[in-house]
């Protein structure tokens, strides 16, 4: 691993002394730089496990006795800020559920005021960029100086691969608009499921990410919470180990020249490509206006996306990406479309 890069790990919930403790030491020789637990868990649905409760901040206190591990866990409330002052945590997490919400995220920071702990701010659950960098901004205003972003991925309706949309790009322009402020991933709940973990931390670096917050658990078969995602300290070191750290230093632009122009160039090709066909769209949109027709044809568009989903695959092209560039197109055409008749019919 690069010498800065943060590892941060630990059980998705602190579930029983033993387990912490346990899995603490398990992790104590790996050189982790915090260990992670959820003490107050947001769940969707009444009833499921929404965490140990106050009594866990003191198994977590014990961790860092024992094993010399600095210690984090998530916030959801004023009062969660306060336990955890008190019990000086060396860092805290703002939830993906909390940033979504500015009151939430507002009433945090209004408790954090006039202290100095470390604070991460995990992207909100729906893919909103500008409530991602309101919720650090809130925390930035309250005096905290050391803040980090963790990507863990956004919901989405359609199921994927992963249990959480990584959308990569969010967190790229997020890095763009804040260079300052550290980006760690979270891919435990990017993927969901422990074999997706390594693909994962290693985009993460690949992409220049400032650490990785993986979930570990002394036993993740039993674990109360996203025992899928979870893998033991072991299968912890394994992963670090096994991840590729690539040249992070200044690239040579000039060896690079050539294949940047040619990417240019197909770009440019790409771009009057759409252009043609957000032409003939338009054309099918009067035609269709002309015709009294409804815009969109269900059966025409899923034997449509289907074939240009095989065509794509038996030319190398990753299915998911090429579903999601063609239901971004159609949606797109559908929009001009709408347009096309609105137009007309109040002229």
């Amino acid at each position: 691993m690069p010498a800065n890069t943060i590892v941060i790990s630990g059980p998705c919930s602190a579930e029983t002394r033993s387990q912490v403790l346990e899995t603490a030491r398990g992790l104590s020789d790996l050189g982790i730089d915090y260990f992670r637990a959820g003490i107050w868990k947001p769940r969707t649905r009444p009833g499921e496990f929404e965490g140990i409760g106050d009594i866990g901040i003191s198994w977590l206190c014990e961790v860092r006795d024992t094993y010399g591990l600095k210690i984090t866990t998530e916030v959801a409330k004023a009062e969660h800020v306060e336990i955890a002052l008190k019990n000086n945590l060396d860092m805290i997490w703002v939830g993906a559920r909390s940033t979504v919400n500015p009151f939430t995220v507002q009433e945090i920071a209004e408790a954090l005021k006039g202290t100095n702990i470390k604070v991460m701010v995990k992207n909100p659950v729906n893919p909103d960029l500008k409530l991602w960098i309101g919720a650090i901004e809130r925390i930035l205003k309250a005096g905290i100086t050391d803040v980090s972003a963790i990507h863990r991925g956004f919901s989405v309706y359609e199921k994927t691969l992963y249990r959480n949309d990584p959308n990569w790009q969010i967190p790229i322009d997020l890095k763009q608009e804040m260079p300052s402020i550290p980006m760690i991933c979270d891919p435990s709940h990017i993927g969901g499921r422990a074999h997706l973990l390594l693909p994962l931390a290693q985009k993460a670096m690949d992409l220049q990410y400032d650490g990785l917050m993986i979930e570990s658990h002394e036993n993740p078969t039993v674990a109360w919470t996203d025992a899928k995602q979870q893998i033991t300290p072991s299968e912890l070191k394994v992963l670090l180990q096994s991840l590729t750290i690539r040249n992070r230093s200044e690239i040579d632009e000039d060896a690079m020249l050539f294949l940047r122009d040619q990417l240019n160039e197909t770009d440019e090709g790409i771009i009057q490509l759409l252009k043609h066909r957000i032409s003939i769209s338009s054309q099918i949109g009067q035609f269709k206006k002309d015709h009294n027709h409804v815009i969109f044809q269900s059966n025409r568009w899923e034997e449509a996306l289907k074939k240009n989903v095989q065509k794509a695959s038996a030319a190398g092209l990753s299915e998911e990406f090429v579903t999601q560039l063609f239901k971004l197109i159609h949606q797109d055409s559908i929009r001009i479309q709408s347009e096309i008749l609105s137009t007309n019919e109040n002229d």
